[in-house]
């Protein structure tokens, strides 16, 4: 166990203890040692730890906590407004014992306005909601409505980045890095009291497989939220969506970006990425069937045409469809060699004029809808540096279109 999990269970420990006995009892002092100590451990290793607790999920700098999946604290945390927990310097002894007498009052219901408190600090600790800094002056309460989250999307494309290059030298798929990277992005889509749909532009066309990958897998999550799909699933469908065009690393760069007409030869390369893709997502791990599946089918239209060709007609699994319907918008929104990126309108009155031969009805009717009442949502940010907006409203309830049923036809839609 990390020193952070050591940590958070010594937090949660202590918390239980301080609800049976009074102030000054053994008991509850042992606990508190326990606590301190855990947190100066945890110092150690980084200076400044800085926790998030969303939609359980815990995320220490940045980077889920995967040896605490099913720890419920984090959900009881978030539920009375401590979202984010942060070390400002070296923590003391009486910096913790109130920091965790006040947990204890808010999740007893005894302190008021528990959920309202943005940001607090005591001592060396700052905890509340995600997305606002610290704002005790008056001359910064203005700053509450244009505060920007800390999330970017920086760290996630450098992974995706990494992830390419370690299959270009060879080496196997880091499962591990892949599911971190999806619960970043989960975190980040629910990171302000609101959901987000964070797309990545690129500038270079050599940017492609990384924004693309990134893109497809948040628009695969947030229309498997916005169909009702459970948690589990949402991220499930992610990291097939983020490992839907793996088999495109061993494509020479010069083919991909090629500006002109493709010869017979090259385009028979790129017509082999979904079959090499599912066969390195296969030889890395067994439990990842479901995206080895959709890296094999992302490219076969409802109608049975695409590639690989199909010996015998059947239909592709759900996910391969779902990704499938984000996988041609997000393309057709990108600057590609031999075209400019189409504006959305154009892409979404695509995918309602291919609708029942090209993509499975009912998702591309959700995904429209989706678009449409999600619009506020979606943030197209220029720079993975770009911080996250906040400050959003919901629009909608997800699980809204769970049974979508067809769009209605377009006119053609030209190219």
């Amino acid at each position: 166990m990390s020193a952070a999990s050591h940590f958070l269970t010594a937090v949660a420990q202590a918390i239980s203890t301080m609800s049976l006995y009074e102030e000054g009892h053994p008991a509850r002092e042992r606990a508190l040692d326990a606590a301190h100590e855990r947190a100066l451990l945890l110092q150690d290793e980084s200076a400044h730890p800085e926790f998030t607790f969303l939609g359980g999920e815990i995320v220490l700098n940045g980077r889920p906590l995967a040896d605490l999946k099913t720890w419920e604290w984090g959900s009881r945390l978030a539920a009375v407004g401590i979202q984010r927990l942060e070390f400002l310097a070296p923590v003391v002894r009486r910096d913790v014992e109130l920091f965790l007498e006040e947990v204890q009052e808010r999740l007893s219901g005894s302190a008021a306005d528990s959920a309202e408190a943005r940001q607090t600090s005591i001592g060396t600790l700052r905890y509340g909601l995600v997305g606002i800094r610290d704002a005790g002056a008056a001359d910064e309460q203005q700053e509450l409505a244009t505060a920007t989250l800390t999330y970017t999307l920086r760290e996630e494309a450098d992974t995706v980045r990494w992830l390419h290059d370690e299959l270009r030298s060879d080496h196997e798929l880091q499962l591990v890095e892949a599911e971190a990277t999806v619960r970043s992005l989960s975190v980040a889509m629910h990171g302000d009291q609101a959901f987000l749909i964070p797309l990545l532009r690129m500038k270079q066309y050599d940017q492609y497989t990384t924004t693309h990958a990134l893109n497809v897998a948040v628009l695969a999550m947030a229309l498997a939220e916005f169909i009702g799909l459970a948690s589990a699933e949402v991220r499930t469908f992610g990291i097939a969506g983020l490992l839907h065009d793996l088999g495109k690393v061993k494509i020479p760069q010069e083919i991909l970006n090629k500006p002109g007409t493709l010869t017979e030869q090259e385009r028979e390369i790129i017509r082999a990425h979904p079959v090499d893709g599912a066969r390195m997502i296969l030889t890395a791990r067994k439990q990842l069937d479901l995206a080895a599946v959709v890296a094999y089918e992302h490219h076969i239209k409802i109608n049975g045409s695409g590639y690989p060709a199909l010996t015998y007609p059947r239909k592709c699994h759900q996910a391969s469809d779902l990704v499938h319907v984000c996988d041609v918008f997000d393309a057709l929104r990108s600057d590609r060699p031999y075209r400019d990126a189409w504006p959305a309108p154009r892409a979404l009155a695509f995918i309602e004029e291919h609708a029942g031969e090209d993509f499975q009805p009912d998702l591309a009717g959700a995904f429209l809808q989706m678009m449409k009442t999600w619009d506020t949502r979606l943030a197209e940010l220029a720079e993975e540096n770009q911080p996250l907006p906040v400050g959003l409203q919901p629009e909608a309830s997800p699980g809204a279109l769970a049974g979508a049923t067809p769009p209605r036809k377009a006119g053609p839609a030209g190219d």
